[in-house]
C-alpha cells in the first residue's frame, strides 16, 4: 500500500527505540527490586506497569504499521481498537493512581501518567477513523501517537528512576569514618 510505504524507516526506529527501552526499563526496575518500599507494587501498577504499556504500544503500533497490508481499512480497524483499548487502560491508571497511598501524585504525574496518554490513545482512535476518507492525514496522525507514546515512557521511565534513586533511597547505616 503506497499511503504506509513511506512510513517504513519511521516505524523501524521507533519500534526498535521501543523495543529497546522495554528491555532497559526491566533492568532498571530489577535492580531497585532490591530495596522496594512499603507498598511497592500497589504503586507500580499505578506508575511503573503504563511505562511498558505505553512503550509496548509505540512498538506494537510500529510492527502492525510495517505489515503489507492490502488496504488501509485493516490496519485503520486495528489503529481505532488500539486506541479504544489504551483510552480504557489509561481510566485504570486513573483509579489506581487515586488508590494507591504509596506517594501522593503531582501535577506532573497526573499530566505524563493520565492527560497525555488519554490524548494520545484517544487520538489513535479518532486517527483510524479518519483514515478511510483522509489517509494521509490520519497517517501522521497515527505517527505522531506513537511517538508521543514513545516520550511520555522515556519521561515515566527516567522519572521512575529518580524518584527510586534521589527520593525512596535508605538511609545508609554505616557510618562514615
Amino acid at each position: 500500500m503506497t499511503e504506509l510505504a513511506g512510513w517504513d524507516s519511521f516505524y523501524v526506529i521507533i519500534g526498535s527505540a521501543a523495543g529497546a527501552l522495554i528491555g532497559l526499563q526491566f533492568v532498571v526496575m530489577t535492580l531497585i527490586a532490591e530495596r522496594p518500599p512499603v507498598r511497592a507494587a500497589e504503586a507500580g501498577a499505578a506508575f511503573a506497569t503504563p511505562t511498558i504499556v505505553h512503550f509496548g504500544g509505540a512498538l506494537l503500533l510500529s510492527a502492525l504499521l510495517r505489515a503489507p497490508w492490502e488496504t488501509i481499512a485493516p490496519a485503520a480497524a486495528v489503529c481505532g481498537l488500539a486506541g479504544l483499548i489504551g483510552a480504557t487502560y489509561i481510566l485504570i491508571v486513573v483509579r489506581r493512581m487515586k488508590h494507591q497511598t504509596t506517594y501522593r501524585p503531582e501535577f506532573e504525574d497526573w499530566l505524563f501518567h493520565v492527560l497525555l496518554p488519554f490524548g494520545a490513545y484517544t487520538s489513535l482512535a479518532v486517527s483510524a477513523l479518519a483514515a478511510l476518507s483522509h489517509p494521509r492525514l490520519s497517517l501522521f496522525g497515527v505517527g505522531a501517537v506513537v511517538l508521543l507514546l514513545l516520550f511520555i515512557g522515556i519521561h515515566n521511565a527516567w522519572d521512575s528512576v529518580i524518584y527510586h534513586v534521589l527520593v525512596s533511597q535508605p538511609e545508609s547505616k554505616t557510618e562514615r569514618p
